[in-house]
Order: C-alpha cells, then sequence, then structure tokens
C-alpha cells in the first residue's frame, strides 16, 4: 500500500489588529475566535475604548495591548495588570504595535490616523489586510511606493475591492477593460434633497443592509464612500479614473465586477457580511470558513442595478475630480470629509452640508505634490483646520 506523505501542518498565524474594538476590529477577532488554533495575536489597539480593548486582551492574551488616548494609558495598564499582557499608549504605542513581528497585520484604525502605523507595517514587508480607506486615499502613491519597495502584500478588506481582488487577473492586465464599483444607495437613496437637508444622524448610521461605525455609515450615506473607494480602486489596481465605474445595487449581493475586452463580465456575490472578505483576507492565499448567512438567489429573487444621482449625491462627481486633479486634492477631500461627517454626527451642521464643506475646503486649499508623509500630514493638517472653521460657522 503507498503511503501519503502528511502535510506538515504550519505553525500558527500571528496577528496584529489595528482598531480592534471597531466593527472591523470586532469581526476579525469573531474569525479568529472561531479558528483559535491556526492563529496567535501580537498585538491590539484600540483609540479610547479601554474597557472592550481590555476584555479583548484578556480573551485572546496577545503580547502587547495600546490605547491611542494617552490619557487613558493608566486606566488600561490597571484593567491588565497580572495578565502578562504588554501595555502602550498613544501614537509611539501604535507604531510598536505595528513593529511588532506579526505575520499578518489588519489595518482598521478609522481615518488619517491609521496612516502611519499602518506604513510602518508596510514596511516591515508583511500580509497587511487593509479596511483603512484614508490610507490609500490621502497617500496612495506613496502607500503603493512601500508595498513595492519592501515586499508587503496588500489585501483589500473593503467588500468591493475585495470582491475585485477576487476575480482581477493579474497575470492578464490587458484583457481587464474596467472595473465596476457596486453600492448600495445608503440609507437615502430614493430620498429627494429637500427630504435630506432635515435628516439627523441616527438615521443616516441606520445602513440598511451592512453594520458599520458611525462615520463609514455617514459616507455611505452621502456617497463620498464609493468617492472614497474610486480612488482607492485606482491605487490597488493602477486604472485611471475613466476605467472605473459605479453602479447603484441596493441588494449588496454582487459586491463589484470586472469587465474584459471580449465582454466577459466577472463578479463576486455573498451575503452582506464584513466576515466574508474579512475572513478572504485572513486565510489567504487560502479559504477559511466564515460563520455567514449562505446566499440563496431564489430567496433574493430579484437584482436590480441603477446609475448614481450625481445631482443628489455630488460627493462622487466631486471625490472622481479630486483624483483626476492630482497631488494633495485627494488627501483635502479625505481630511474634509472626517471634520465634517464628525460635525454632522455631533449635530452642529446638517446632512447636504458635509459635502458643501468638503467642496469649499478643496476650493481654499492649495494643492501640492506629495513626495513624503510628512507633505500628506502638513495638507491633511491644513485641511482640518480650514473644515473646522467651516463647521464652526467662522469662514
Amino acid at each position: 500500500m503507498a503511503v501519503t506523505a502528511r502535510k506538515p501542518a504550519r505553525r500558527p498565524r500571528r496577528v496584529t489588529i489595528l482598531g480592534s474594538t471597531g466593527s472591523v476590529g470586532r469581526n476579525t477577532l469573531d474569525l479568529i475566535e472561531r479558528h483559535r488554533p491556526a492563529y496567535e495575536v501580537e498585538a491590539l489597539t484600540a483609540y479610547s475604548n479601554v474597557e472592550l480593548l481590555a476584555e479583548q486582551a484578556r480573551r485572546l492574551c496577545p503580547r502587547l495591548a495600546v490605547i491611542g488616548d494617552d490619557s487613558l494609558y493608566a486606566e488600561l495598564k490597571e484593567a491588565l495588570a497580572g495578565t502578562g499582557v504588554e501595555t502602550a499608549a498613544g501614537a509611539d504605542g501604535l507604531t510598536e504595535a505595528a513593529e511588532r513581528p506579526s505575520d499578518w497585520v489588519m489595518a482598521a484604525i478609522v481615518g488619517a490616523a491609521g496612516l502611519a502605523p499602518t506604513l510602518t507595517a508596510v514596511r516591515r514587508g508583511t500580509i497587511v489586510a487593509l479596511a483603512n480607506k484614508e490610507a490609500l486615499v490621502c497617500a496612495g502613491a506613496i502607500m503603493m511606493a512601500e508595498v513595492k519597495a519592501h515586499g508587503a502584500t496588500l489585501l483589500p478588506v473593503d467588500s468591493e475591492h475585495n470582491a475585485i481582488f477576487q476575480v482581477f487577473d493579474f497575470k492578464r492586465r490587458e484583457s481587464i477593460e474596467r472595473i465596476i464599483l457596486t453600492a448600495s444607495g445608503g440609507p437615502f437613496r430614493e430620498l429627494d434633497l429637500e427630504a435630506m437637508a432635515d435628516v439627523t444622524p441616527e438615521q443616516a448610521v441606520a445602513h440598511p443592509n451592512w453594520k458599520m461605525g458611525a462615520k463609514i455609515s455617514v459616507d455611505s450615506a452621502t456617497l463620498m464612500n464609493k468617492g472614497l473607494e474610486l480612488i482607492e480602486a485606482h491605487h490597488l489596481f493602477a486604472l485611471p479614473s475613466e476605467r472605473i465605474d459605479v453602479v447603484i445595487h441596493p441588494q449588496s449581493v454582487v459586491h463589484s465586477l470586472v469587465t474584459h475586452v471580449d465582454g466577459s463580465v466577472l463578479a463576486q456575490l455573498g451575503s452582506p457580511d464584513m466576515r466574508t472578505p474579512i475572513a478572504y483576507a485572513l486565510g489567504w492565499p487560502d479559504r477559511i470558513a466564515a460563520p455567514v448567512e449562505r446566499l440563496d438567489l431564489a430567496a433574493v429573487a430579484k437584482l436590480t442595478f441603477e446609475a448614481p444621482d450625481e445631482s443628489r449625491f455630488p460627493a462622487l462627481p466631486l471625490a472622481r475630480h479630486a483624483l483626476q486633479s492630482g497631488d494633495g486634492a485627494p488627501t483635502i477631500l479625505s481630511a474634509a470629509n472626517e471634520v465634517a461627517v464628525h460635525g454632522f454626527l455631533a449635530r452642529k451642521i446638517g446632512f447636504l452640508d458635509i459635502v458643501r464643506i468638503v467642496e469649499r475646503t478643496l476650493e481654499r486649499v492649495p494643492q501640492a505634490p506629495l513626495e513624503s508623509l510628512e507633505d500628506v500630514r502638513a495638507i491633511d493638517s491644513t485641511a482640518r483646520d480650514v473644515a473646522t472653521s467651516m463647521v464652526k460657522g467662522t469662514a
């Protein structure tokens, strides 16, 4: 009888999660705990949710737990006393977490704050699962150059880019005609402008299909998220703006599509659950099981598509214009949007004011080439100051 050589067991993949208390971070940990022998946790970070971070650390026993807000360090240290988990805080702590020798890093810190630690992880040449839109929007050319220079692997976690990644033929790029990002349309897809002027933060964060954080949910409601994703797709797949389309798909079943020169259209489908793209990235290049609802096309019954209404959702053409303008325009767009969204969530401005503030900030802040992270930080800071003054009503 022939004896088949047993495949050697792969050692546990050591992972770091930057932003473990957010929606993506929590879903990542859910999957890790379902496949516990296959993963060990090197580091976990959060910005201010000490209680949840400490609970996660006690459960998963990372070597390091970091709280981004320096003022909360003593509270974290006390909460983890006697556990053997090292603690740190602030920007230096986030950098330390990203520098730790993990095999795989989930970059899920929301906003521009995630840029520096994500770049730190990339420079280790490791696998980086990217859930932070702003890293590529603010510094896409810099980020992709660092990925290439250090031999890192960048795996997109956004459902749309993850879908494209799964069906994109990187070895035969000449066969790719264009890519199509799908968008649910958000909670106000059928609302007129007059009604949108009065919507509340509670209404804006109530996404019809996805469970996401507040900032990302508001971006979905304005369609700014699709504009940011358009810019991301340009960097991830090296395609110009005119070869990246957006289509509204309310069911959120078709997560994105790739069209080929022969007329073929390839798509990735699935139930709207972020654990699917996270599982793809966590297991890559293999696949791991995810406890998501299986897609039942007969139950869905109908898939519909429509062109985005850019007159009611001007964030989308504004983002495309920023991409085409180049230099620091996408950085200004992202920074101003972050400030405006927070202003809306704090009830300081109205829903329609979000895009107006972004547009006015783009008009007021001088654009300049971005050659370093310092350049990105400088233009980001200027844009935030200008947008903040608008939110306060002083501009």
